[in-house]
């Protein structure tokens, strides 16, 4: 390169977009991706070690990708050969070999091959590069938007190591806005400038995880505002919503999007959720999506998910789709809204599969192959974890079960309230309850999950199916004997399971509720902002879980109710005393407890016949000695031992029961490998620490590998245990 060539090329420099300036050099530089790039993955490793096997990178735009490829060129000793699959073909494909072969045979080197939008090359291409990726002559690189598992040559693929690449979160996003607003050389580093927070925000925020999104709107924002007196540029939220007017909508008519999108919207239907299923329609309708294509899925819903349940699903999707093309867009959105809210509201029924009991025995009766029209064409995405984990609403009872099916940010979100009138009416607060169940499910889950301070195999038991849920709630209603005038206190009431119920019961200005962080207080009142009856819930927030956080001269309750008010307190009849106060002479107390000390053991999640009768026994005896850990809060007391606690406390008994519980429960891999995972010495002890002293680490590999290969991915009957209590002050008469 001469020095004019080299002027040039650092002024195209210069000249690059931001986001393209501000790529990460090295490794250390790149943000995001942490399940693949954190210290110690195997990724970074191999980078780092200059010991690189055919990769394939996949994932939305902006995530990194071809970032990653060039961090690989400036650390790799190897020779670095890089196209475009949308510019080259075959004759490019050749030269690249031969580059390859001239830098092992000449230089000892080995070469890597970088393609940017693998999938854009048609099978010959992709053919063209097989055997070369075979005999090493070249290590492959990829990168794609696209499903290699779909698009990419199968042969291709099982040569390759597939790393998946995730939307960047909001945080990620807002580094990189301040590291290009920081870098001097090639960033904004030298200029005077002032992002407002709420600015900076929205940016990450619209752009959808995409850091190329984010960083083209502060160039743009940057470079259209002017400076003020001092020299100093302040971009504010004002300016930011102009650089990013609107978010991107991810999504391919042909491609991953569509399916994914679609998939999501059938399920939030079979789900009974109508706020996910409008959420999901609507994306689809604002990328583009063909109405009719929409309305013919709806139409096989009405009859394959709602079916005889009720039969005028069927012919209300047929009359919207028929009035949709008799009027079009836009005034043909109200007959699709319509029809996705009658099918997610409507009661579920699959008894229509009795044609398909049909085919079986057509089947049977005939030994010609099974027409292709009968074969399973659903896209196989389980290499990815997709659609792990989701149940099947018939599977349970009622046709119904609570689980996630919007997006975490969205979750609690309403969009669909019901009326008083008509069909409406009597749908009313059954979505509700829907609602209710599904929000105190997907927080238990999210509780035990983001909680540093508990053991996920411990706090599993407290219990957080919906199905469970539903019916620890119909228990308590039932003992509660509500009436509208009855004061009531709901205790630990964050995840509105109790409260929407109490609510529907009591609709006079008499109901209080208790939460222990001013997170689940603000929940609970975005929850219950526009209740049906018009009256609200008075919530207050005090972290000892005590109403004297209410601060009202003189207040009583009938009833105080709650769900594992007393898991986290080492002397349970001490917290049960401070509440004493606050119950009326003639009130009572009706609490549930999960007891995991007669709860689930993981033991028995293995089948029968797969491990060594004298280990398994092993396995059960530290099992025992775990869950009745006198130090452990969670496990150190029995329905009998807290029963005589509290009769030594003056309390009266009226009603005690105990009741086991099976929940259908998917075991899934990630779990099992939070159970077995090693911790840090100051950490709370988890599954593997707890057995460590009974076994070798050599026996607690072996049982990791038997819990990976025999239960994860099952669905499992998981047995929780729970107390039903119902007492009152010694002085009153029980009812």
């Amino acid at each position: 390169m001469n020095l004019f060539e080299h002027t040039h090329e650092i002024q195209i420099r210069k000249e690059a977009p931001l986001a393209d300036r501000m790529r990460p050099r090295t490794i250390e530089e790149f943000v995001g991706q942490s399940h693949i790039l954190a210290p110690g993955r195997l990724l970074r490793r191999a980078i780092q070690a200059d010991q690189l096997s055919s990769l394939i990178f996949y994932g939305p735009p902006g995530t990194g990708k071809t970032t990653l490829a060039r961090i690989i060129a400036n650390t790799t000793q190897a020779e670095f050969i890089s196209i475009n699959a949308v510019l080259s073909g075959i004759t490019e494909i050749r030269n690249c070999i031969e580059t390859a072969k001239k830098a092992r045979a000449e230089q000892q080197q080995r070469a890597v091959l970088f393609i940017d939008e693998v999938h854009r090359f048609n099978k010959a291409q992709q053919d063209a590069l097989l055997p070369h990726v075979e005999n090493g002559t070249i290590i492959l690189i990829g990168a794609t938007t696209e499903n290699p598992y779909f698009e990419v040559n199968k042969a291709l693929v099982s040569r390759s190591r597939i790393f998946q690449l995730q939307s960047l979160n909001s945080d990620e996003v807002e580094d990189i806005i301040l590291q290009a607003l920081s870098d001097p050389e090639r960033g904004f580093g030298e200029k005077k400038i002032v992002i407002e927070d709420r600015a900076r925000q929205h940016l990450a925020n619209v752009a959808g995880g995409d850091a190329r999104t984010a960083l083209n709107a502060l160039e743009l924002a940057v470079l259209t505002s002017e400076a003020n007196s001092e020299d100093i540029l302040k971009i504010t939220l004002e300016i930011a919503e102009e650089s990013i007017q609107q978010r991107a909508v991810l999504y391919d008519k042909d491609g991953d999007a569509h399916f994914d999108t679609i998939s999501a919207f059938i399920k939030s239907m079979r789900g009974s959720d109508p706020d996910a299923a409008l959420f999901w329609m609507a994306k689809m309708i604002e990328a583009g999506e063909d109405p009719r294509f929409i309305f013919r899925r709806m139409l096989i819903f009405a009859s394959e998910d709602v079916g005889m349940a009720d039969p005028h699903a069927l012919a209300v999707v047929t009359s919207a789709s028929q009035a949709f093309d008799y009027v079009g867009m836009p005034e043909g959105r109200y007959h699709l809204a319509q029809s996705c809210l009658y099918l997610s509201t409507a009661p579920k029924s699959n008894s229509v599969f009795a044609f398909f009991d049909a085919i079986s025995v057509v089947r049977k009766e005939k030994s010609d192959e099974v027409p292709d029209m009968l074969k399973d064409g659903n896209r196989d995405g389980k290499a990815f974890g997709h659609g792990e984990g989701y149940l099947y609403p018939h599977a349970f009872r009622d046709h119904w079960v609570a689980q996630q099916y919007l997006p975490d940010v969205l979750q609690g979100r309403i969009f669909y309230q019901p009326s008083n009138q008509g069909y409406e009416a009597t749908i009313k607060d059954n979505v509700a309850r829907h609602r209710e169940a599904q929000l105190a499910a997907f927080l238990s889950q999210s509780a035990v999950e983001q909680s540093e301070n508990s053991n996920y195999w411990e706090a599993r038991t407290i219990g957080s199916s919906g199905e469970l849920l539903n019916e620890i709630r119909d228990i308590l209603l039932k003992w509660s004997k509500l009436s509208r005038n009855i004061m009531a206190l709901v205790l630990n009431a964050a995840d509105g399971l109790l409260l929407g119920e109490f609510l529907r019961q009591i609709p006079e200005e008499n109901l209080y509720a208790l939460v222990y962080s001013s997170e689940e207080k603000q929940t609970l009142s975005t929850m219950f902002k526009n209740p049906s009856s018009g009256i609200k819930p008075k919530i207050v927030q005090d972290s000892s879980g005590n109403p004297k956080a209410f601060e009202i001269p003189d207040l009583g309750f009938e009833r105080i109710v709650g769900r594992n008010i007393l898991q986290n307190h080492q002397n349970k009849t001490a917290f049960l005393e401070t509440l004493k106060p606050w119950i009326l002479p003639d009130g009572f107390f009706v609490i549930v407890e999960t007891v995991p000390a007669l709860g689930q053991r993981l033991s028995e999640l293995i089948p029968e016949g797969n491990m060594e009768p004298k280990f398994l026994n092993n396995l059960k005896s530290a099992e025992e000695e775990i869950y009745n850990d006198s130090e452990n809060t969670r496990c150190n007391w029995t329905p009998k031992t807290l029963r005589n606690e509290l009769e030594s406390a003056d309390w009266d008994i009226i009603r005690w029961q105990v009741k086991e519980f099976f929940t259908p429960t998917l075991i899934r891999t990630s779990q099992i490998e939070q159970w077995f995972a090693v911790q840090p010495e100051n950490s709370q002890s988890n599954y593997w620490k707890l057995l460590s002293s009974h076994f070798t680490a050599d026996q607690l590999n072996n049982l990791l590998e038997i819990f990976l290969s025999e239960v994860a991915g099952n669905i499992v009957k998981w047995r929780s245990v729970c107390l039903f209590m119902k007492f009152c002050k010694k002085t009153t008469n029980g009812s």
